[in-house]
């Protein structure tokens, strides 16, 4: 399986995107200080929609690994599986905070979900095996 790509690139690219920028806005998020409230009745903005982006994105990458062999594909889909249970987890609560939010940035299981995809997310950058097009020559050569 070397060199295969197992999924659809373009799919997996976006599903990423949306859980690596759902966690930027979590971030931002915890750092407000909200008191625990129920979310239909409290300003914007409000986490519950990026959490069930994130959910949806991640059980996406998910099926796309599908039944792979792939060694490292299998510890992602396992990564996923336990971030996706701590994420069904605090959407279950009625009230959403700060606090709870800010717990969540630091759960190792959600951590290694962003890991997992930043590294993962580097095999679809061009390898270094591919001629360099003239944009992209360094600036400065060796001599």
């Amino acid at each position: 399986m070397e060199g295969e790509r197992l999924t659809d690139v373009k799919n997996l690219e976006k599903d990423i995107e949306v859980v690596e920028s759902g966690y930027e806005f979590l971030l931002a998020y915890a750092a407000q200080g909200r008191p625990p409230h129920d979310e239909s009745t409290y300003p914007t903005p409000h986490a519950r929609p990026t959490l069930e982006e994130m959910l949806a994105s991640m059980q996406n990458v998910l099926a796309a690994l599908g039944d792979t062999e792939d060694e490292y594909e299998q510890v992602v889909a396992e990564d996923i599986r336990k971030a996706s249970a701590t994420l069904r987890f605090v959407l279950a609560q009625p009230l959403m905070s700060s606090e709870l939010v800010d717990n969540l940035n630091a759960s190792i299981h959600l951590r290694a979900v962003l890991t997992d995809f930043f590294l993962y997310s580097e095999i679809f950058k061009p390898s270094a095996q591919s001629k360099p097009t003239a944009q992209e020559e360094p600036l400065f050569k060796k001599a």
